[in-house]
Formats: structure tokens, C-alpha cells, sequence
């Protein structure tokens, strides 16, 4: 078993390795990392095809805990997170073809006349509450464009509001159980619901933006008024209207929308799976799309899918499975809770610090499905509670990944447009603005969680 540990830990260092420094995509990465934890961990180690059959982990979605009644995942691939985000992502996709997420920018915008102090706040604000609900990668991908458009037309430089929209949606999404991958590793393998989320994570994310509307004003301010100066008066402002090329469609997409976000918050209640609602989500979508579009048009939507990212979990979760059957990550959560003599409140410093630290310099996914089964070892060994210790991971991987451009995928995705369209974003530019805006929050969040759970 000690040899299987040296090899489990091996593989999971090289793949952080690749995964840091994109020497690959990082789907290829995860999926070979996975590969070798099965042939040379389990079977060549372990001589254990159970392991392989758990890390794998099909026979879950043969169960009707899987689909109803709100069963917790097995360790091995967690199914339902997959399931859950590719749903969520064909609407989304559906969502985009249909024109709402344009139609919506450039409405607030219109509404504020156009003003880029007040587009700020009102983006911001946008970003936290789509985040909310729709993954931080697509909110940033459609925000971060429609304010690149705005600000050629309006004659602004964009970067201070994408910078302030990025760290908003990552600290939406940690509002939620849907809002930001990590949460939804989190919820779906502890089984926790959309409103425990919001009813904890949630509280302290609410506190935590009004006090960052606050920084952003203040910081960004200035550069936004100054560029408002040298605006024509000659400009054509955008009609929201356009955006829109399909009523039928924009109808159907909002109503697809709005009816999954009603089975989120009352699937506690239903006790549907977040699988099963991504299932319906994806359903809907091709019955909006077909009839408000045609077949093609459900090509174009599925083609857009991120299916490289859907790969990237599979790999992850077998490596991660690696791991915890070779029992590595129960000596992590011991050594913590050696370390923290026990207390609740050294566990919350030591676990929300390190998971901002850490999310700060690799990617917060598989730093949150690494952590996950340490937390449970910590709650079991240690006889704090779990709900404790899964709110202060989630929170501490959500909005430590703001920290750099390379904490969270949504990061990446809003500085690599903002590249594209001529207004590069360097690091120490990045992290000038955003990484004591995430000292300031997780600040806030160590306070809170003192206060709130002890």
C-alpha cells in the first residue's frame, strides 16, 4: 500500500504540474493523470479491480438515488456533477443563440444612459447575481464581450470593468451550490442543497459584494471618468432590441431558464438530483430550439458545448479517487486536525486561508475535489461539523481564485478577451486591483464564519 500511496502522489503532483503550466490542454492532462492512477495505482499496486470499479464509479447512475431523492455521491467519478454542468451549459449555449445575454447588457445599459461609472456598478451587480446561477466561465464570457463592444462604441477603456465583473462573479458563485464548479463538487458529493448554500455561503457573499461595490468605486472610478471625457457626441448608441433575432426564441430561452431555477431552489423540496435537473435543463433546450429554430440551429447550440472541460472532470475525479483509496488524503485531514489541537476555529483559519492560497496559484477545481474527502476525514476523526468545514472550503476556493488570472477558469477566459480585443491584462496589473480585493473578502469571511459557527 505504501508503494500505491508513492504512485498516487506522484501522479497527482506531475498532473498539477501540467495542469500549472498548460503544457497541454488540460483534459488531456487529467485523462492520461487518470489513466496511470488506474493501471499502475489499482492495478498494478492495489491488484484491486474493486478500486477501479468504485473510481469509476457507472453503477451510480443505475440507481434511483442517483436521479431522485437525493442520495450522496460514492467516491470515484462524481456523475452528477458532470451531468449536471454539460446540462446547464447546453442551456446557457441556448440561452446565448437566442440574444438574452446581449439584450440584457445592453439594456442596464441603456437604462443608466450609457455612463460608465454607473455601468460598473450595475455590471457588477450583474455578474454576482447571473453567477449565481449560471456558471462564473459563461457569465464572464458573455459580460466581458458585450462590455468590449460598449466600450469601442462608448470610447472607455474596458479593463476596469472586466476586472471588477471577474472577481463579481466569482464571489457570486460562491453564493450557490450552481454558481461556481467547485460548489458544485461540493454540494453534489455532500449532498447539500441550493438554499444551504445560500443560507450560508450565501449570507456572507451578500455582505462581502456590498463592501466590494465600495473598493471598486473608489479604485476604478477615476480611469472610468476620465475616459467618459473623450467621448463624441456624435456616438450611435447600441438599440437592445437588436440583440434579438428571434422572438420565439428569446421567449423560449427565458422561460427554459427561469423554470430550471425554479427546480434549483425547490429541489430540496422535489428531491430531484441536480443530475435530473440537468438532464431537463438539456431537454428543454432542444424542444425550445427546435421549435422556435431547427435541427441545425441544435447543432450549432451542441457544438458550442465545452466538452473538453466535461473530460477534464472525468480524469480528475479518477486521480482524486486515487488518492483517497490509497488513504493519502486521510492523512492530510489527520495532520490538520493534529495541527489545529482540534479547534473549530484554527480548522476554519487554516482550511479557508490555504484553499484562497492555493486557488490563488492553481486552478480551484481540482483543488476543491482534492479537499473534499480531507474535510469529511476531518469532520469524522476531529467530531466538528462538516456543514462547518464545507462552507469554508467553498468559500475559500470561490473567491481565492480571483486572487491572479489563473485562479479560476473564469479568470482566464475574461483577461484572454479582453487580450483579444487590444487591452491586454498583465499580472501585476491583474493583481493591483483584484488581489487585495480578495484579502479584503476572505477577510470578511473569516469573521464571519467565526461568528456564525462557533
Amino acid at each position: 500500500m505504501i508503494l500505491a500511496k508513492v504512485f498516487a502522489v506522484i501522479i497527482f503532483l506531475v498532473m498539477f504540474f501540467f495542469i500549472v503550466t498548460e503544457k497541454f490542454e488540460r483534459h488531456l492532462t487529467t485523462l492520461v493523470a487518470g489513466a496511470a492512477t488506474i493501471i499502475v495505482v489499482f492495478l498494478a499496486c492495489m491488484h484491486s479491480f474493486d478500486a477501479v470499479w468504485r473510481s469509476i464509479n457507472v453503477k451510480s447512475l443505475f440507481t434511483l438515488g442517483f436521479w431522485y431523492g437525493g442520495g450522496e455521491s460514492a467516491s470515484g467519478i462524481n456523475w452528477a456533477t458532470i451531468i449536471f454542468i454539460a446540462g446547464m451549459t447546453v442551456m446557457v449555449e441556448g440561452m446565448g443563440h437566442a440574444g438574452f445575454f446581449s439584450w440584457l447588457c445592453l439594456k442596464i445599459a441603456k437604462l443608466v444612459k450609457y455612463r460608465t461609472v454607473p455601468l460598473l456598478i450595475c455590471f457588477m451587480i450583474m455578474s454576482s447575481f447571473l453567477a449565481m446561477f449560471i456558471d462564473s466561465i459563461t457569465v464572464i464570457m458573455f459580460l466581458a464581450s458585450v462590455t468590449i463592444t460598449l466600450a469601442a462604441t462608448l470610447k472607455f477603456d474596458p479593463v476596469p470593468i472586466i476586472l471588477a465583473e471577474i472577481f463579481c462573479a466569482n464571489l457570486g458563485g460562491s453564493a450557490t451550490m450552481c454558481g461556481d464548479p467547485p460548489n458544485i463538487i461540493i454540494g453534489t458529493a455532500l449532498g447539500y442543497s441550493f438554499f444551504d448554500f445560500l443560507d450560508n455561503t450565501g449570507l456572507i457573499a451578500g455582505v462581502s459584494l456590498i463592501v466590494i461595490i465600495f473598493y471598486f468605486f473608489f479604485t476604478m472610478r477615476k480611469p472610468l471618468l476620465e475616459s467618459e471625457k473623450d467621448r463624441p457626441d456624435d456616438i450611435v448608441y447600441p438599440n437592445p432590441s437588436d440583440s434579438i433575432t428571434n422572438k420565439g426564441g428569446f421567449i423560449g430561452a427565458i422561460v427554459v431558464f427561469l423554470i430550471v431555477v425554479v427546480l434549483l431552489v425547490t429541489h430540496s423540496m422535489t428531491e430531484l438530483s441536480v443530475a435530473t435537473i440537468g438532464v431537463i435543463a438539456t431537454i428543454l433546450t432542444i424542444i425550445s430550439t427546435i421549435i422556435a429554430y431547427d435541427f441545425k440551429t441544435l447543432g450549432e447550440v451542441f457544438k458550442k458545448v465545452d466538452y473538453k472541460t466535461l473530460l477534464f472532470f472525468v480524469g480528475l475525479f479518477v486521480v482524486v479517487s486515487g488518492l483517497e483509496e490509497t488513504g493519502c488524503l486521510e492523512v492530510v485531514a489527520h495532520f490538520i486536525s493534529h495541527i489545529s489541537g482540534g479547534n473549530i476555529l484554527v480548522m476554519i483559519a487554516i482550511i479557508l486561508w490555504v484553499s484562497a492560497t492555493f486557488s490563488a496559484i492553481v486552478d480551484n477545481i481540482p483543488f476543491a475535489a482534492t479537499m473534499v474527502p480531507v474535510i469529511q476525514a476531518m469532520a469524522a476523526t476531529a467530531g466538528v461539523p462538516l456543514e462547518t468545514l464545507a462552507w469554508t472550503l467553498a468559500l475559500g476556493t470561490d473567491i481565492g481564485g480571483s486572487t491572479t488570472p489563473v485562479g479560476a477558469s473564469a479568470n482566464v477566459v475574461g483577461t484572454s478577451l479582453s487580450a483579444k480585443s487590444g487591452h491586454p491584462i498583465t499580472w501585476g496589473k491583474y493583481c493591483k486591483y483584484n488581489a487585495p480585493a480578495t484579502f479584503i473578502v476572505i477577510s470578511i469571511c473569516t469573521v464571519m464564519l467565526f461568528i456564525l459557527h462557533t
